[in-house]
């Protein structure tokens, strides 16, 4: 009995390391991944975050360590998270001038502003008492428009630190245009904004409130996005571009690969993606098990939110995975 001979042979392609690596359709490069960080105020040494193994809580000195040492590896950036030691309803700290997270944000661009982008996280989740990303009302609503008063202030507050972006990560309506206004008006016409355009209300970010000693009570159903919406968050990355932003996010990356795609496919400018907290987590924790590879499965996982379309991923292994890609 004879047998059909295939006429097309993919296999080929994948026949030696060497071939694989020729053909490869996508690839990682350092300069495209960003490295989130934390600074805490009134420690002396970092502070291992448990939940998230191999990230820290950073005291200024291990901060410009750790800075240092990712612009040496060829991190595209850095975005600051800042931990003050006091809250208030309004998140007083996040506009103060020598505050935890301005005082980090020029640390770094004094030790690395010339070698990486500095990036700004733009929220009050930090710095109120209460744990959300803005002023309450009085029924313990978000206020919108009361909030965008403060990411003014914010913005102006960060960009008198040489932060070279800002990272708007709270998701309220209007913020990209209010804070370009704000900060045209000052004249800072050159500090470019990211818009955290499709942020999902996700249980992915659970180490992340360990990492920034969250205070919230409740969720923020009401201002991140619904997990099962696909065209809204196309729909919040078009508002932010016609607002002005200079880069557009989705997040988290893994579960929303759909979405990510679609805001690629349709943005004229950068897209990026945040591997959030949960998604180390999960790798770190099986790997630990030996279930599996670890350096695999990060490699891999970062290659499927390069291959949706981002064009810069926001991940906690930046460092690491930098100095594996020399």
């Amino acid at each position: 009995m004879t047998h059909q001979v295939p006429t097309a042979r993919p296999r080929r392609l994948r026949r030696s390391p060497a071939m694989r690596r020729l053909v490869s359709e996508t690839r990682l490069h350092a300069a495209d991944l960003v490295l989130p960080m934390f600074v805490k105020e009134g420690v002396d040494e970092p502070a291992p975050i448990t939940s998230m193994p191999g990230v820290a809580q950073h005291s200024m000195d291990s901060l410009r360590r750790a800075a240092v040492e990712a612009a040496e590896a060829g991190v595209g950036g850095l975005m600051l998270f800042g931990v003050p030691a006091t809250r208030d309803a309004v998140g007083s700290c996040a506009t103060e001038p020598d505050g935890i997270l301005n005082a980090g944000l020029r640390a770094l661009v004094e030790e690395v502003g010339d070698d990486v982008v500095v990036m700004a996280d733009l929220c009050l989740d930090e710095f109120t008492d209460h744990g959300h990303c803005g002023v309450l009302r009085a029924d313990g609503t978000v206020d919108n428009d009361a909030t965008l008063a403060r990411y003014a202030d914010m913005a102006l507050a960060q960009a008198e630190t040489g932060a070279h972006l800002l990272g708007l990560s709270g998701m309220m309506d209007g913020q990209t245009a209010v804070v370009r206004a704000a900060l045209d008006g000052a004249g800072h016409t050159d500090v470019s904004l990211l818009a955290y355009s499709a942020k999902y209300a996700s249980s992915f970010y659970g180490p992340f409130r360990d990492a920034v000693d969250s205070a919230l009570q409740g969720d923020r159903r009401t201002y991140q996005m619904d997990a099962g919406n696909r065209r809204e968050g196309l729909r919040e990355a078009t508002l932010d571009l016609a607002e002005g932003a200079d880069v557009v996010m989705v997040k988290p990356a893994m579960s929303y690969l759909d979405v990510l795609s679609d805001v690629a496919a349709h943005s004229p400018v950068p897209v990026a993606a945040y591997q959030v907290s949960g998604e180390l987590a999960m790798i770190e924790a099986a790997a630990a098990q030996g279930w599996i590879d670890r350096r695999r499965a990060i490699e891999e996982s970062l290659l499927g939110i390069r291959r949706a379309g981002a064009d810069m991923t926001f991940t906690y292994w930046a460092t690491e995975v930098a100095g594996w890609l020399r």
